[in-house]
């Protein structure tokens, strides 16, 4: 009598299940969704566990952190690739019947693998959304419904087969799944005319954690407002996003300067912190910074490389920088004058001359085992402050950091606005990075130094709390330790990755998800745990 209040269909599921304990979790899985989809029996092919030949290959197809592919890092029981809504519909409500924890893919950058890894809990699953890549572009109402699979670079030149003057204001990195990338806020080169691609959504279609598909009417702004940079896997699965477009000149122009610390590099440096926030909001100027040969033989250097994007001719160009920034030394030969569409390429690094058909490859072929971390910073680092920090950079093999001016459009937009609060005041993000290709050998080295020099930028970075970027997860600074963590033991990292929009987050997440069904090592936790 116990099972009375369920429908017909879950009874039999669950039935199964306990008379069947030694079946693999897929099958009660499988058969749980040819009774809930409106396209049943077309599962075979979407379902992969360790027996199948591509399993393997699947679960690293997306993956960019080799650190969590090793074989001492658990794996999913299986992985299931949907076909469409209503099959992601349907595993958001067998999942859930048969208590099986899942995990949420859409690109796999996820800096610590939460997307495809669980180190807290086991069984698991990955509802993997690459088959859901679909961009539909509505040039006359200046929008895109766009699937959660796709990744930037296949968005972007969706927006540029149908017009050459629209854009969109998201990732720098051309791989990066849609889905989960709007989800933590998507900066990029943009950002100081847009700001970020959260603050260009229109509307979404998610599957909550009650298997219903809700789209901005039917969820509500509490949720709505939730998604947009609330990080991901705690509210629901994304299935679409409505996007905005925005206006992009026909002509943009594109450089990279690089100076080293002999060339004047840390005076330049210390400058374009004053500089790039301020500057004209048309010119986003990055500056990447790693090790170098320097002028001495067989002595190392730091070398600083400003690399911009300028949303309109080189002639006005040189005019902005020559009255804001004419330390830079920028000449016209510097600069390169292009299309929207190739500025893309040009920042995400691929060499002169690529097609922008490359961007419909999708997923990156690059890895490495890495670890990163990131800061926002309020005040400018003095000369001498920077000069002290190359020593400790100057210690470690192959470093790099990357720092992205804010200011414009970011400042005018409120820390409320949406969950991703770090807007006024913010003259820029710092991301470091350190990365090796030998395994567990030198791990431990590379961890250890970047949470040494991570250590030491701590006087220079903003304080009280130390923000930090959701979309660079970093479990250094946290983690819920099972699934039931307290909104109080959460507060570690939610208040570094969301500041006080974290409290309205954690509300959210009690009312629409109260049985913490999304939940990984860094979700939204509830106000009370479960009894």
């Amino acid at each position: 009598m116990q099972f009375l209040w369920f429908t017909l269909p879950s009874f039999v599921v669950l039935l199964s299940l306990s008379l069947t304990t030694s079946l693999p979790i897929q099958e009660p899985f499988n058969h749980c969704l040819t009774l809930h989809s409106q396209t049943p029996n077309q599962f075979s092919s979407s379902i992969y566990t360790s027996t199948n030949a591509s399993f393997t290959s699947i679960l690293e197809s997306t993956a960019q952190n080799l650190r969590y592919l090793l074989p001492s890092v658990p794996k999913p029981d299986f992985i299931f690739t949907p076909l469409d809504d209503s099959q992601v519909q349907a595993a958001v409500i067998c999942a859930k019947q048969l208590g099986i924890h899942m995990r949420v893919r859409s690109g796999g950058h996820d800096y610590e693998g939460l997307s495809y890894v669980s180190l807290i809990e086991k069984p698991f699953m990955i509802l993997d959304l690459v088959k859901l890549r679909a961009v539909n572009v509505d040039i006359a109402h200046n929008t895109a419904w766009i699937q959660a699979g796709a990744t930037v670079g296949e968005v972007y030149y969706r927006i540029s087969e149908k017009s050459s003057v629209h854009g969109f204001p998201a990732g720098l990195c051309t791989s990066l799944g849609i889905g989960g990338h709007i989800t933590g806020g998507a900066y990029g080169s943009m950002m100081r005319k847009y700001g970020l691609g959260v603050d260009n959504v229109l509307d979404a279609k998610i599957v909550d954690a009650n298997g219903r598909v809700l789209d901005r009417a039917a969820m509500g702004e509490d949720l709505f407002w939730a998604i947009r940079g609330g990080g991901g896997g705690s509210f629901g699965v994304i299935l679409w996003w409505k996007i905005k477009l925005v206006p992009v000149p026909q002509t943009v122009t594109v450089f990279t300067v690089t100076k080293t610390l002999e060339q004047g590099g840390n005076k330049i440096l210390h400058r374009w912190q004053k500089v790039a926030p301020k500057i004209d909001e048309d010119l986003f100027i990055r500056v990447l910074i790693q090790t170098g040969n320097g002028s001495v033989p067989g002595k190392r250097t730091v070398t600083t490389s400003y690399n911009a994007l300028f949303l309109g001719g080189a002639d006005r160009l040189l005019q902005v920088m020559k009255h804001g920034f004419p330390e830079l030394g920028l000449r016209r030969k510097d600069c390169v004058e292009t299309s929207w569409i190739k500025s893309v390429l040009y920042i995400a690094g691929y060499p002169d001359g690529t097609a922008p058909e490359v961007l419909l490859q999708g997923k990156s072929t690059s890895k490495a085992y890495f670890k990163a971390k990131s800061d926002f910073v309020r005040e400018v680092i003095p000369e001498k402050s920077l000069n002290a920090l190359w020593k400790v950079f100057l210690q470690e093999d192959g470093p790099l950091m990357i720092w992205n001016p804010y200011g414009g459009m970011m400042s005018k937009i409120a820390e409320s606005a949406t969950p991703f609060p770090h807007r006024k005041g913010v003259l820029y993000k710092v991301q470091y990075v350190t990365g090796w290709l030998d395994g567990e050998k030198s791990m431990a080295k590379h961890m250890n130094w970047i949470r040494k020099f991570y250590s030491r930028t701590a006087p220079y970075v903003s304080k009280y709390p130390r923000e930090t970027y959701v979309n660079y997860r970093d479990l250094d600074i946290g983690m819920n330790k099972n699934n039931n963590t307290s909104f109080v033991e959460a507060r570690s990292w939610g208040y570094r990755y969301f500041k006080g929009n974290f409290n309205r987050l954690v509300k959210v997440k009690t009312k629409v998800d109260p049985s913490n069904f999304f939940r990984h090592e860094q979700s939204i936790p509830l106000l009370k745990p479960l009894a």
